[in-house]
C-alpha cells in the first residue's frame, strides 16, 4: 500500500469558510472572522459559526487514497437521545463516492433545564477513502454541518492542487438552524448544500443554529465577503428566542439589509421569510423544550407567549412575514435587484402533514431535501431572484 503524504491545510484548499485559526490541536475553520467572535462572545453563536456547515476541501489531484485527522467536539443534551456522529462526505467530480465519521473526539454536554455545560475530552480520530479513481479528479471533502472539527492533518498518496472558485458563481446565505442543518443527515443533505449544487453555484453558507437575530456584526461580515448571490433567512429565532418587538425588528431589518447594500448595492438579494412552524405560527415565543419529552425519545420544542399580546407588538411568524413582505415591497421602489420569497413555499400547510417537523421546529433529512430542490427552482431558475446571467 502506497504510503500517504501530508499536505499543508492551506487556506485555498478551504471552500465555504471565511477564516481558518490555527490552533495547537490543527486548523479551526470559522463561518465568522476573529472580530466578530470577540464582539459576540455568546456560547450558542461561537458554537454554531464553528461547526462547519457548507465547509468543503476542494483538491483537484490523481491521488487514490486521502485521509483526514480531525478532532471533533460534538453537542449532547442531558437527558436526550446521543446524537449521531457528524459525517464527512466526499464527492468525486461531483458525485458522491463516500461517507464517514471520525471516533474519539471531545462531547459538549448541555443541561437544557440549567444550561450548565461541560466538556468532556477525547482524542482526534481519521476518515479515510480509498480505491479512488486513479485520473485526475476533483475531490471535495464536506466537513461535518453539526459538529466542531479541527483539522489536524490530511494525507494522500499523490499531489494535490487547489482549485480556484471562481469558476462559479458565489452565493452567500443566512439564515437559522434550519439553513445551518438541523436533522439533516449528512453534510451535502442540508437544504443550502442540496439548492447549491442543484444550481452549481458556490455556497458559503452563514446558517448559524439559534443565531440569525439581525446581528450588525454578522451584516457588516457580509457586506465584507465577496459574493454574486446573497439571501437572508430571517425570523424564526427572533420569535423563539422573544428577543425583539415589531418597532424594533422593523428597524433592524432595514439596518441589515442597509449594511449589505454598503458592500453589494447591485447583488442580487433574496429576503426569506420563516418556513411553516405551527407551534410559532401565531404565538409568540419565548420558544422551551418540552419538558414532558425528556427521556422519552426526541425532544420536542413548545411556544410558550401569550397570543393576547400580538396586537401590543409581540411578535409571530405571521407578523413577521407580513412585515418583511412590507418592507421589502416599499424598499424595492428603490431597490431593483431586491425579492421577497415567503418561506411557506418552501414548506407550508400541506407539508405539515407529509413531512411533520420531528421536533415541532426543525425539518428531518427528507424534508430539507424537498426544501432545498423548492428553493433551487424557485430562486435560481431564469427569471427567479438569483438567477444567473
Amino acid at each position: 500500500m502506497t504510503a500517504l503524504t501530508p499536505t499543508p491545510l492551506t487556506d485555498d484548499l478551504v471552500h465555504g469558510a471565511l477564516e481558518l485559526e490555527r490552533t495547537p490541536r490543527g486548523v479551526q475553520p470559522h463561518r465568522l472572522p476573529a472580530w466578530v467572535r470577540r464582539q459576540l462572545p455568546d456560547p450558542q453563536l461561537l458554537m454554531a459559526e464553528a461547526q462547519p456547515s457548507g465547509v468543503r476541501l476542494v483538491l483537484r489531484t490523481r491521488a487514490t487514497a486521502v485521509a483526514l485527522d480531525a478532532h471533533p467536539t460534538r453537542l449532547a443534551y442531558v437527558g436526550a437521545p446521543a446524537r449521531p456522529a457528524g459525517v464527512y462526505e466526499l464527492l468525486v467530480d461531483g458525485e458522491p463516492a463516500g461517507r464517514a465519521t471520525v471516533d474519539g473526539g471531545d462531547v459538549l454536554a448541555i443541561d437544557p433545564v440549567t444550561g450548565a455545560r461541560e466538556v468532556r475530552p477525547g482524542e482526534p480520530g481519521t476518515v479515510a477513502f480509498r480505491d479512488l479513481p486513479a485520473r485526475d479528479k476533483t475531490l471535495e471533502l464536506w466537513l461535518p454541518h453539526n459538529e466542531l472539527a479541527t483539522l489536524v492533518a490530511l494525507r494522500t498518496d499523490a499531489p494535490v492542487h487547489p482549485v480556484p472558485t471562481g469558476g462559479r458563481p458565489v452565493w452567500l446565505h443566512h439564515g437559522s438552524s434550519i439553513s445551518h442543518g438541523s436533522n439533516a443527515t449528512t453534510p451535502t443533505g442540508t437544504w443550502p448544500a442540496v439548492a447549491a449544487r442543484a444550481a452549481g453555484v458556490e455556497l458559503v453558507n452563514l446558517g448559524f443554529g439559534g443565531s440569525a437575530l439581525l446581528d450588525p456584526q454578522t451584516a457588516r461580515t457580509m457586506r465584507d465577503t465577496p459574493a454574486d448571490l446573497i439571501s437572508v433567512k430571517m425570523g424564526i429565532n427572533i420569535v423563539n428566542g422573544d428577543t425583539m418587538r415589531l418597532r424594533t425588528f422593523t428597524a433592524a431589518v432595514h439596518g441589515f439589509l442597509d449594511t449589505i447594500r454598503d458592500g453589494h448595492p447591485d447583488t442580487p438579494l433574496l429576503v426569506v421569510s420563516p418556513v411553516l412552524c405551527p407551534i410559532h405560527e401565531d404565538t409568540p415565543g419565548p420558544g422551551a423544550f418540552d419538558p414532558s419529552t425528556f427521556g422519552s425519545g426526541p425532544v420536542r420544542f413548545v411556544a410558550t407567549g401569550d397570543p393576547a399580546e400580538v396586537p401590543a407588538g409581540r411578535l409571530t411568524l405571521t407578523v413577521i412575514r407580513d412585515e418583511l413582505s412590507r418592507i421589502v415591497t416599499q424598499r424595492g421602489q428603490d431597490d431593483p435587484h431586491l425579492a421577497y420569497l415567503d418561506g411557506r413555499e418552501l414548506y407550508g400547510t400541506p407539508d405539515a402533514t407529509a413531512h411533520p417537523l420531528p421536533d415541532a421546529l426543525h425539518p428531518d433529512a427528507a424534508t430539507h431535501r424537498v426544501i432545498g430542490e423548492r428553493f433551487a427552482r424557485l430562486a435560481f431558475v431564469p427569471g427567479g431572484a438569483l438567477a444567473r446571467a
